[in-house]
């Protein structure tokens, strides 16, 4: 696994002092690191709508137009997975990470031990969260974690990902059962179902937490129910 990281800071120095460290840290865990350094908010949206597949953000708070409190913002309105950390010279702003989940505030300079320990625990968190289904749409690559997706469901040549939004793509369900891991379950020809999304099963329905009941195949009754069991 490549973690990919983003540092955005109006500080050319600053940019640079963090991705040097980012690199010893990666080296250090024996971890790939690919790292891409921004001067303004801006300039990472713009590249973010390109590529939302980063799995960490470490943002000056003080920067021009934009700061690093509303940008993070704006990417929390597209992912909840990808972990922040502020950078700041100011500890005033603490309370504005609430908000946006912010895994830790670091003030500068970026004192490198402290660094590394929240690098460590950004680490954990990533791998706790690990699975995400890709998918190629028309002029964007999303990723999608395992947790979200509720299940998928076919109709002619496309598959529905059921999610926190609904994607179609031309594709069969078997490519995707075979990308997906043990948390989900194949129900006949049509359906995926996330077995950590549903909260009740009948011989003829499966109700999802959500409130979504979806109708069970024939002979899906039996395997369903091990399934769930051998997963508690």
């Amino acid at each position: 696994m490549t973690y990919k990281t983003a540092v955005c800071d109006d500080s050319p120095a600053d940019c640079g002092h963090i991705r040097k460290l980012l690199s010893q840290w990666a080296q250090l865990r024996g971890l790939s690191i690919h790292t891409e350094t921004f001067p303004s908010a801006e300039s990472f949206l713009f590249r973010y709508a390109e590529d939302k597949t980063f799995d960490l953000l470490l943002l000056d708070i003080e920067m021009g137009a934009m700061d690093g409190v509303e940008l993070a913002k704006r990417v929390r309105k597209d992912s909840e997975t990808v972990q922040i950390i502020f950078i700041t010279g100011y500890s005033d702003y603490i309370a504005e990470g609430y908000e946006v989940a912010a895994l830790h505030y670091l003030l500068k300079p970026v004192n490198r031990e402290k660094l590394f320990s929240v690098l460590d625990r950004a680490l954990e968190k990533r791998r706790q969260e690990e699975g995400c289904l890709t998918l190629e749409l028309p002029g964007e690559l999303l990723r999608i974690p395992f947790y979200e997706i509720r299940y998928l469901d076919v109709r002619l040549n496309y598959v529905t990902i059921h999610g926190k939004r609904d994607h179609t793509v031309k594709r069969t369900l078997s490519e995707f059962e075979a990308l997906l891991d043990e948390r989900f379950f194949r129900a006949g020809r049509g359906l995926i179902v996330n077995l950590a999304q549903i909260s009740r099963v009948t011989k003829s329905n499966v109700f999802l937490s959500d409130g979504t009941v979806l109708p069970l195949p024939r002979g899906a009754y039996e395997p369903l129910n091990r399934a769930i069991i051998a997963r508690t």
